[in-house]
């Protein structure tokens, strides 16, 4: 049985990760009024990869006899002053979900619960892919600057992305 403590905080880390779906949505809807429709597809591919992972936790709650508790969903920032803001944006936003992670994993280790030790591994694996790969972007729409070419092929490399949702979640 979880601790009263580390189910709060799983509850919560839950909540965030819809929080961010809502935040990739936003920037999706940014990229649109924007005309980079490649760029939104790929945010809101990434809004379903974070409400996969909230199911995930979501579902790890319920096998540990645990009560799901949802709270409001914050508005998202929405303010932009660039494509390249975006992504800089959503770096920072999985650096702190990582922190979160930590804090999680170290109130686990704390109460000595190994199963829940176990299944926070996949998503400390996970945030290290994430902040890999804004920050590629990052590099990539950096070096791109004004090149209108390049960035049309990065566009419809990065809009052709499919999120796998069929993993375990």
């Amino acid at each position: 049985m979880l601790s009263e403590k580390l189910a709060i905080a799983l509850n919560e880390q839950m909540n965030r990760e819809f929080d961010s779906a809502h935040a990739y949505m936003a920037k999706a809807a940014f990229c649109e009024y924007k005309n980079y429709n490649g760029f939104a597809a790929f945010y809101l591919e990434q809004a379903k990869e974070e409400r996969f992972h909230g199911m995930k936790i979501y579902n790890y709650l319920n096998d540990r006899g645990v009560r799901v508790s949802f709270r409001d969903i914050k508005a998202p920032e929405a303010n932009y002053d660039s494509l390249l803001d975006t992504f800089k944006q959503a770096l920072d936003h999985e650096k702190e979900v990582t922190k979160e992670y930590y804090k999680l994993t170290d109130l686990a280790m704390d109460e000595r619960e190994h199963a829940t030790i176990s299944f926070l591994n996949w998503f400390l694996d996970e945030q290290v892919e994430e902040e890999a790969s804004f920050d590629s972007h990052i590099e990539y729409l950096t070096r791109i600057g004004g090149d209108k070419n390049a960035l049309f092929i990065y566009e419809k490399e990065l809009g052709a992305r499919q999120f796998n949702d069929t993993q375990d979640a």
